[in-house]
C-alpha cells in the first residue's frame, strides 16, 4: 500500500511549485538585475502555460484531472529538455542559437528615447551563466525542477486518489 495523492491537491502543488520557480526567475531579473538571455526567456513559456493548466486541472473531476496531470507531466518534460539544452550551451557541450541576446528595449514611443535605449543595449549571451549555485546555473536548476514536477505530476496521475 503506497502513498496516494489527491488529484486536486497534486495539481495545486504543481501550480504552486511552478509559480515559485518562475517567480524566482522574475526576482532574479527585476530585483537583482540579472538580465535573461533568449533561452532564459523561452524556458519560462512552459511555466506560463503550466501554471494556469494546473489550476484548471485542480477544478476538473478526478478522471479528467488525471489526464490533466499527464498533460502537466508532458509540459514539464518539455521544460526539462529546454533547461538541459540551455545548460549544455552554457557548458559548451553544443552550440546555442546564433541570435542569442536579451529582450527588446522598452520605449516610451519617442524616437529619440528609442535610439538612446538602443545604444545602451547589452546583449546577454546564452553561453555564459550569470549565476551558479552548487555548480548549476539557473538553466540547470530549471532542468532539475522541471524533471521533479514532471515526475510528481506523472506519479499523481498514475497513483492519485479521487478525493
Amino acid at each position: 500500500m503506497g502513498f496516494r495523492l489527491n488529484v486536486r491537491q497534486a495539481a495545486l502543488a504543481v501550480a504552486l511549485a511552478a509559480a515559485a520557480t518562475v517567480g524566482g526567475a522574475l526576482v532574479f531579473q527585476h530585483v537583482w538585475g540579472y538580465q535573461p538571455c533568449k533561452l532564459c526567456l523561452e524556458q519560462r513559456y512552459p511555466y506560463y502555460f503550466g501554471i494556469p493548466l494546473a489550476l484548471v486541472v485542480a477544478l476538473l473531476p478526478p478522471r479528467w484531472g488525471r489526464i490533466g496531470l499527464w498533460a502537466l507531466a508532458l509540459v514539464f518534460l518539455v521544460s526539462a529538455g529546454m533547461g538541459t539544452y540551455h545548460a549544455g550551451v552554457e557548458w559548451g557541450l553544443w552550440l546555442g542559437p546564433a541570435d542569442c541576446g536579451g529582450g527588446p528595449p522598452v520605449s516610451s514611443g519617442n524616437v529619440g528615447d528609442l535610439l538612446g535605449q538602443l545604444s545602451n543595449i547589452r546583449v546577454v549571451s546564452c553561453t555564459e551563466a550569470a549565476w551558479r549555485f552548487m555548480g548549476l546555473s539557473l538553466a540547470g536548476w530549471n532542468a532539475l525542477i522541471s524533471v521533479a514536477l514532471a515526475l510528481f505530476a506523472g506519479y499523481a496521475a498514475r497513483k492519485g486518489r479521487e478525493a
